[in-house]
């Protein structure tokens, strides 16, 4: 019996024993076409030789030493090669072991510009309903889905939500998407208004919305609506690309067709590509200076940050996505999986919504289409799904609580940028047996 605390103790996990590019392989052989990345993970696959030997080699030579003490090369050659791929406002890159990490430390590191910069009384974060930015209890407080709040509550630093861009289910019949936008634009400068302008530190916001809402996109012109609204009250922008950056979009930075550039970004995910552990938060130049002519020093800090081999290991990883078109081929796949989940999808009855860019797409199910009305929460059809898809060799990402935190169901899916052709139709085959298998009922109750 395991004395392992599993994340869930009733469940019975089958034991992953090996990788082969976009495959996963269980102890009795069994081959699971890794159609999710885990969460948005695995980018480059499971078994990408230049990553791995680029870690072991690391390892043969300095395995950590701590960044009170010491920089280090891999940490030094990476954070560098970032901020050269990065727009020109970005300066510097604080390394930590993952995405709840990296929101953590960006929310300290805004609420200590300010400090810096002499507006103390600044202490409101604006975010999103229906967010996710991570697990840890500044990363929860912010973000918006009620359901992984509600029983941490007590704990939680108190934040302000306003609307996410959710066109499928926030737009007004007859408005069209640069209105939408302008609306939502609206709802925050009202929230900054009634808080204080000079109260607040930052909105915080997914550039394309990820695990909880599933890989929703910001209507045309919203994000720069929002960044004018947080100048105009010296309200900083603080992006989570923990699951959209790093490439999965269709571009590094998912911002980066939005035409605007974040006060700090969070990363994480597909920065390592699940070879090692690391995330990072990169911050402007009018952040770091802050810091650094005040202070000096960002008072925050982990045992494993800058570690040697994980900034190897994500060295690795973001040089491969450079090499060879890889990042290129992202925004075509894309193309062609929305393609593949139309033609299978689009005119399901229980499908209400086909959504993403680049490699990152979700279908909303609905009971009712037409009223898009989703299914009753007891059914846990996103828990009955992922088990039929498992059945089927299949990694997907359903999830519940998309439309309120409690209600709607959507499946969320992100290959790794080395998927084939042939795969996206093993991708949609597969999934299509298992919704099958799950609307009709058949597959036994968890």
């Amino acid at each position: 019996m395991s004395k392992v605390f599993h994340r869930n103790p009733l469940d019975d996990y089958p034991v992953a024993v090996g990788g082969d590019g976009a495959y996963l392989i269980d102890a009795h052989g069994k081959r699971y076409l890794d159609a999710c990345g885990g969460a948005a993970v695995s980018c480059l696959g499971h078994s990408d030789r230049t990553v791995i030997e680029a870690i072991q080699q690391q390892l043969e030579r300095l395995a950590f030493a701590h960044t009170s003490f010491f920089t280090n090369e891999p940490m030094e050659a990476l954070a560098e090669e970032l901020i050269r791929h990065s727009p020109p406002e970005m300066e510097r890159v604080y390394f930590v072991s993952g995405g709840s990490e990296a929101m953590e430390a960006a929310l300290k590191l805004a609420r200590q510009y300010f400090i810096e910069v002499g507006q103390p009384r600044r202490r409101h974060i604006i975010a999103r309903r229906q967010s996710y930015h991570g697990n840890t209890l500044g990363a929860l407080a912010v973000g918006g889905n009620a359901a992984r709040r509600k029983q941490f509550e007590p704990l939680l630093i108190e934040a302000t939500h306003v609307s996410p861009c959710y066109a499928y289910r926030g737009r007004q019949p007859g408005e069209a998407e640069e209105q939408y936008g302008e609306r939502l634009a609206q709802e925050l400068e009202s929230r900054i208004l009634a808080l204080g302008a000079d109260s607040v530190i930052a909105f915080v916001a997914e550039t394309v919305g990820g695990a909880t809402i599933g890989t929703v996109p910001p209507v045309p012109g919203y994000f720069r609506r929002m960044r004018e609204v947080c100048d105009r009250h010296g309200v900083l922008l603080i992006l989570d690309e923990v699951m959209c950056g790093m490439g999965r979009c269709g571009s590094l930075f998912a911002f980066e067709q939005e035409g605007i550039v974040p006060d700090l970004v969070a990363i994480a995910k597909g920065l390592g590509a699940g070879y090692q552990a690391i995330g990072a938060v990169i911050a402007s130049r009018k952040i770091y200076q802050a810091v650094v002519s005040g202070s000096g020093f960002f008072q925050h800090g982990h045992t494993y940050l800058g570690h040697a081999a994980a900034c190897a290991g994500a060295l690795a990883v973001h040089r491969r996505l450079y090499r060879g078109g890889l990042l290129e081929r992202v925004t075509p796949m894309g193309r062609m999986l929305e393609s593949k989940l139309r033609a299978a999808f689009e005119m399901h009855v229980h499908v209400g919504d086909i959504r993403g860019r680049g490699l990152f797409w979700t279908l909303e199910l609905v009971e009712d289409r037409v009223e898009k009305e989703p299914f009753d929460p007891k059914r846990k059809l996103n828990a009955q799904l992922k088990k039929a898809a498992l059945a089927e060799g299949l990694m997907c990402y359903p999830m519940g609580g998309t439309v309120d935190g409690t209600r709607g169901d959507h499946v969320l899916f992100a290959p790794p940028f080395i998927i084939e052709p042939a795969q996206l139709d093993e991708l949609v085959e597969k999934f299509s047996r298992a919704l099958d298998v799950v609307l009709n009922a058949s597959f036994p109750p968890l």
